[in-house]
């Protein structure tokens, strides 16, 4: 059975089931849905509790080991197995697989691992966990998503905070989901449950958000200009080096001067991002860029700004790489300021 991280909780008071598998690359949310799995287990009575790391050197006779080495104290015990890549191999699919044909009533097995891809989504191990018991794949909070979850996790705190706040907290934390759990309870010990405004925020939350250029580049296609370029900002704060944000910037460039040619020649707007391999949660902001900037010629001219980026890093021209990058995200989000085919400055 598949579920989504705010499913957990109801599922939970439903019964435990034989399996779960937690995967994902978002620390915070899987802390909280394991947590939620080993308290759940404790009220059951699974009081023993054992710890394997399927790393390259483990040996999976060490799983059906576990299930019969139950402590003389405990009727019930938690396997908690972590899956560092997310790929067990053969010989731990076979002993996965042979685990779920019978799983032993007293034992609740716990897979903690690494974000999944659809090739080991599509495994024979991962559908007999899917069929035995619980998965659940962990996605990043998303900007939009985020003052919904601010605003649900500071209810549970009995805080109510103005629209103002959870602005201003959606710019300090912003994909950074512990730091901001932890600066929801220092406002809580700071000023006590009722309402919140921008002020106590801004008094007594630091800026902990991180960003990553992924990120940065479907939010400046978006057409977010205002956090583009704070994002900008945080990553060169982070020690992100120029180089980098220009390669993921260029590489998007490149691509889009392709799409839009194709869509001059007439081809169809879902067939190019099919042809072009868009996932489906990168077609809004790569739709909003070419509905913006409709003409190859100006990609090209943009894709000319990027090589300019790169002689000023080389020290081969004239230019200060940061600020050069923050004005290809300002002509990437905004509106063409030049017409097609006219070259960039």
């Amino acid at each position: 059975m598949k579920l989504r991280a705010d499913q957990l909780p109801a599922r939970l008071q439903k019964g435990l089931a034989p399996v779960y598998l937690i995967s994902g690359d978002e620390p915070f949310q899987i802390d909280q849905a394991v947590n939620a799995i080993r308290q759940q287990a404790r009220e059951q009575g699974y009081t023993d509790r054992q710890v394997l790391h399927a790393d390259a050197r483990f040996d999976w006779q060490n799983l059906g080991a576990s299930t019969a080495n139950l402590s003389l104290f405990a009727e019930k015990q938690l396997i908690e197995l972590r899956l560092p890549t997310g790929k067990p191999g053969t010989e731990g699919s076979k002993a996965l697989q042979a685990y779920l044909d019978n799983p032993p009533s007293d034992t609740l097995l716990l897979i903690i691992s690494a974000k999944l891809d659809r090739t080991q989504q599509s495994s024979k191990w991962y559908k007999a966990i899917d069929r035995a018991g619980v998965t659940l794949a962990v996605w990043p909070i998303e900007a939009a998503q985020l003052p919904g979850w601010l605003k649900q996790r500071m209810a549970l705190r009995e805080m109510q905070p103005s629209e103002a706040a959870l602005q201003l907290l959606v710019e300090r934390i912003e994909g950074n989901l512990l730091a901001a759990d932890q600066e929801l309870e220092k406002l809580r010990l700071l000023n006590g449950p009722g309402p919140i405004d921008a002020e106590q925020v801004a008094a007594a939350v630091a800026d902990s958000a991180r960003y990553d250029l992924f990120s940065l580049v479907d939010v400046t296609l978006s057409g977010d200009r205002v956090r583009a370029q704070r994002m900008l900002y945080g990553l060169r704060g982070e020690g992100v080096e120029a180089i980098l944000v220009l390669w993921a910037l260029s590489r998007e460039v490149r691509s889009l001067a392709g799409m839009a040619a194709a869509l001059e020649g007439g081809q169809p707007l879902a067939a190019v991002l099919q042809q072009y391999r868009v996932w489906d949660k990168r077609k809004a902001p790569v739709s909003a860029a070419l509905h913006r900037h409709p003409h190859a010629a100006l990609w090209r001219s943009l894709l000319q700004r990027c090589r300019h980026i790169d002689l000023c890093l080389k020290g081969q021209a004239a230019g200060e790489p940061w600020e050069e990058l923050l004005q290809l995200i300002m002509a990437l989000a905004d509106r063409p300021l030049f017409e097609p085919g006219r070259a960039a400055g």
